[in-house]
């Protein structure tokens, strides 16, 4: 079993270097040694992991679940052994964390700056990105999700909720009519932002299906509307301010112009025919023992983001 540990130690090091090469000056290993121990491997399990090729090295389908168990199994057994050591007496090592760009930069960045002087001996990357990071893959210990989650082995805490509002300045109203229907946008500038929503259509509820209609289910049925994009940016912050600047009506989530609607910069319309609210969690893999510095940062952060989030309600 030991050797079976170095081997997959071994590849999971020749697919995070790209190279058996790479890998072998990383373990100060002979090349050969870490081409047969790999090879040892594959036949062991009787099926190939890695394409080679004299230019790449790429995993085959299988290779990729496998080296994603390999990693979890490493992680374990390591944290497994410095528990016992004693060496978790305090909460120590690299913490990595992702979080949507501007929920991050707002409402994530102030928590991890008193965490980290509370802690310390441990030290924090933040990768703020609005896609999906895949978690085992790109080696991030947690991430704050504000989405459905789909259903999966991660483990979720929930942190609050936000809602997706339809918002514009109150000059743009006033020169251009408030809008009292979904439908009513098709005479409106519209302002889209890509990772929120399409440029071309916007999804709305259109409040209770009738009883006894055919084929309809109870709650609120979902309307699309087509909107005119008079303008399309790639980031929240710059929909909102082509918002307060007058341009036309977008579509963001409701912290990223909270600021802007206590400041009677922005208005919010069509309340109405919301979507349901998206849920806010901190997810994580929740594979085995946790590690005592991820432990730390959920007892810490957890509290501290609810009540940010419901402060900034809107």
């Amino acid at each position: 079993m030991a050797d079976r540990f170095e081997s997959m130690s071994i590849l999971v090091a020749v697919v995070e270097a790209g190279s058996f090469s790479a890998a072998a000056r990383q373990l100060r290993m002979p090349l050969a040694t870490v081409s047969r121990k790999v090879g040892e491997l594959e036949a062991h399990l009787n099926t190939r992991l890695l394409h080679r090729s004299t230019r790449q090295l790429s995993l085959t389908e299988t290779g990729h679940a496998y080296v994603a168990a390999c990693r979890r199994i490493l992680e374990e057994v390591g944290e497994a052994e410095r528990a016992a050591s004693g060496e978790y007496a305090a909460p120590k090592g690299e913490l990595v964390i992702t979080a949507p760009i501007v929920f991050g930069r707002l409402h994530l960045l102030p928590v991890v700056a008193d965490f980290l002087k509370t802690y310390p001996d441990i030290d924090v990357r933040m990768v703020l990105t609005d896609r999906v990071v895949a978690l085992l893959d790109e080696h991030v210990d947690i991430a704050l999700r504000i989405a459905d989650l789909p259903d999966s082995n991660f483990i979720a805490m929930p942190i609050g909720t936000v809602r997706r509002v339809v918002c514009a300045s109150p000059a743009y109203f006033a020169a251009h009519g408030t809008p009292a229907r979904p439908q009513d946008l098709a005479e409106h500038a519209c302002i889209t932002f890509e990772q929120m929503t399409s440029r071309q259509v916007w999804h709305f509820t259109a409040g209770k299906v009738a009883k006894g209609a055919k084929g309809a289910k109870a709650g609120k049925a979902e309307i699309a509307v087509p909107v005119r994009s008079r303008l399309a940016v790639s980031t929240a912050e710059a929909a909102v301010d082509a918002a307060v600047a007058g341009v036309g009506i977008t579509r963001v989530v409701s912290y990223q112009m909270a600021g802007a609607l206590r400041a009677g910069a922005l208005q919010i319309v069509l309340e109405a025919f919301e979507p349901p609210p998206w849920p806010i969690s901190l997810v994580h893999t929740g594979q085995g023992l946790l590690p005592l510095k991820l432990r730390a940062f959920l007892d810490f952060a957890a509290p501290r983001l609810k009540a940010r989030v419901a402060a900034i309600a809107v």
